[in-house]
């Protein structure tokens, strides 16, 4: 079964399995983040700021590509804040191992 069929974390998986990476039904990515990173209603730095991220674990609807950013790369994952706003997150403050992350849909 590939993690977009696996619907995880189940009522008794532990911490360390809740905190691993992937795309699960739905088609969300859920992974950890750093605490603080702004979101963004547009994907560049130049645009206004939606909010911030509150915790370091979320999940991401989709990524694409916008402004380059200390990354290295382009990709930006959109998502919806504790304030419920939605906007994009650059890629270097969403701790994937490869950006995009495997299995996630472009928006």
């Amino acid at each position: 079964m590939s993690r977009r069929q696996a619907c995880w974390p189940a009522q008794n998986d532990s911490p360390a399995s809740v905190a691993e990476c992937g795309v699960r039904c739905g088609g969300r990515l859920y992974r950890g983040d750093k605490a603080g990173a702004k979101e963004y209603a547009d994907r560049s730095y130049r645009s206004a700021t939606r909010g911030t991220l509150v915790g370091t674990f979320s999940w991401f609807q989709c990524c694409g590509h916008g402004d380059p950013h200390p990354g290295a790369n382009d990709i930006w994952y959109w998502a919806q804040l504790d304030n419920g706003a939605w906007g994009n997150v650059p890629a270097v403050a969403v701790n994937t191992g490869q950006d995009p992350a495997p299995d996630l849909q472009e928006c």
